[in-house]
């Protein structure tokens, strides 16, 4: 998450003194049945181009959540016929996938059709963290919109199914580290500035005490959350996982990104930046041979250099009388 975020979080640090985090679960008591959905039921896809940016051609999309609602997205598609490579791109949060459209065309144009949505946490009022039992409602909808986002990339023509990957950061990061324990449909995950879920920063043994009477509120919310946190599913993991940290991110410690990298007991890379929490331009040129090498997108050149174009965060708000 970004930083402002971080500091909305950071409420219930008084909460959480006592609770320790939960022990890591075998793989056989996790609770993949909550991320079931009916792959066959329609996806009611609908599209409508927004532009041209690097000759990749930006639509705006929208399907059917099997969880209620509709999905809000973005699709970028590089020129030719294909078959192109798939990469679904998660944002952090607060953010949505209109944000990640710099990002999306970054590695579009390098021959991947790419599909970013708008977390859950979108369609209502509010941040994206209520401190309630919500919080898991919602992290399980994202589980199963991301992977009907796979049910789109899959249903294109021009997208070969066997090259399919997911890009995250922050928040991103943390939900792909979820999502590689319950999708097996994808060849790779790439886990930028990720940590094992938000649980992770409230439950040290530093945590102070809990003021009276807010116990249990505490206990409500981490139960809700930590059977479904990404450091428990990431073991699960049946692709190669690229993860990315920065020594400099005062959001992800190195204390819990190294426990996720951990956790993840199958094939993975990692590499460490000189950076903050939005790392560098250099660990995105990294994502994109790390793309190039695991599901054949072109590798990267000069003219990546410099990083995706991002915009900068939108101003804070001043307060309402």
């Amino acid at each position: 998450m970004q930083t402002h975020v971080a500091r909305r979080c950071r409420v219930i640090i008084p909460l959480l003194s006592a609770l320790a985090a939960a022990p890591a679960a075998a793989q056989d008591d996790l609770p993949l049945h909550l991320f079931a959905y009916d792959r066959a039921a329609p996806l009611e896809l609908q599209s409508s181009a927004i532009g041209t940016e690097d000759g990749v051609a930006i639509h705006q999309v929208s399907y059917a959540s099997p969880r209620g609602g509709r999905v809000n997205g973005r699709l970028f598609v590089p020129q030719g016929p294909g078959p192109f490579a798939g990469v679904v791109l998660a944002h952090g949060a607060p953010g949505n996938a209109e944000a990640f459209t710099g990002r999306g065309v970054y590695i579009a144009r390098h021959g991947a059709v790419v599909i970013a949505i708008d977390a859950p946490f979108n369609r209502r009022p509010g941040g994206p963290v209520t401190l309630t039992p919500r919080d898991s409602a919602e992290q399980v909808q994202l589980i199963v919109d991301l992977q009907r986002a796979v049910d789109v990339l899959a249903a294109r023509p021009d997208v070969d199914g066997a090259r399919l990957a997911y890009v995250g950061r922050s928040y991103g990061g943390a939900t792909g580290a979820l999502f590689a324990g319950v999708e097996r449909r994808l060849k790779t995950y790439v886990l930028a500035s990720a940590d094992g879920g938000i649980t992770t920063r409230f439950t040290g043994a530093n945590a102070p005490a809990p003021p009276p009477g807010q116990e249990e509120r505490a206990r409500a919310w981490l139960a809700s959350m930590q059977p479904i946190e990404g450091i428990r599913f990431v073991g699960r993991a049946n692709a190669p996982i690229f993860f990315q940290n920065g020594r400099q991110d005062p959001v992800v410690t190195p204390e819990r990104a190294e426990a996720l990298h951990a956790a993840a007991t199958g094939p993975k890379e990692v590499r460490w930046y000189d950076a903050p929490h939005a790392l560098n331009p250099a660990a995105y040129v990294d994502q994109l041979r790390w793309l190039s090498q695991t599901v054949g997108t072109t590798p990267p050149g000069p003219e990546d250099e410099a990083g995706p174009r991002i915009p900068p965060p939108p101003a804070p708000q001043p307060r309402q009388p």
